[in-house]
């Protein structure tokens, strides 16, 4: 189940410490995502267009305890190129803050969840992929924006690049018992 949303943020994450925590994202592509997919190009009835596709819905990464570390995948990312030529791409990730949904907010840092994109799961087209983070030991921080992924086209034909990426958060020994939700967003250019 994958869907381009027009603000292009992919969101996904979720979760609630009691004495654990059950973390909750959303996936939605970013906004500037959605001016991306608009044709750059039109060639008769064909439309050349670079854009990224993200599950839809919220991930329930469960239950977990103060000072663990909890994991989940966010499904299958994928991007499509079919634009003119053989520009390059590059998609990267980007994530809130994660917060109680209830009152009064606590907050758990973006900076203590870590983002691997895993290698390419599908693939059309020919040309280059270079995934940012193949292992979950090349996992980044999510503190700041992070490449999840680099394209190029070698051929005039279309490109589709897909990765089933996944979220590793490690839960502060002093956060508060709660359900958390983060907005995760992924965006191609």
């Amino acid at each position: 189940m994958r869907t381009s949303r027009a603000d292009g943020s992919v969101t996904r994450v979720c979760w609630s410490l009691l004495a654990s925590a059950v973390l909750l994202v959303s996936l939605h592509p970013s906004a500037a995502q959605a001016a991306r997919t608009v044709p750059s190009r039109a060639l008769g009835r064909h439309a050349a267009t670079l854009s990224v596709t993200v599950p839809s819905g919220t991930v329930n990464f469960g239950n977990v305890s103060r000072g663990a570390t909890i994991s989940a995948s966010l499904g299958t990312v994928n991007v499509t190129d079919t634009r003119i030529g053989i520009p390059p791409w590059t998609a990267t990730v980007t994530s809130t803050d994660f917060t109680t949904v209830a009152t009064p907010t606590q907050t758990i840092t973006k900076g203590n969840a870590a983002y691997w994109s895993g290698p390419v799961t599908a693939q059309s087209g020919t040309g280059n992929r270079v995934p940012g983070q193949p292992t979950a030991n090349d996992r980044r921080s999510l503190a700041t924006s992070v490449t999840a992924f680099n394209g190029r086209k070698i051929s005039a034909i279309s490109q589709s690049t897909s990765w089933a990426p996944t979220v590793v958060v490690t839960i502060p020994a002093s956060a508060i018992s709660g359900t958390y939700r983060a907005t995760i967003s992924h965006s191609v250019a």
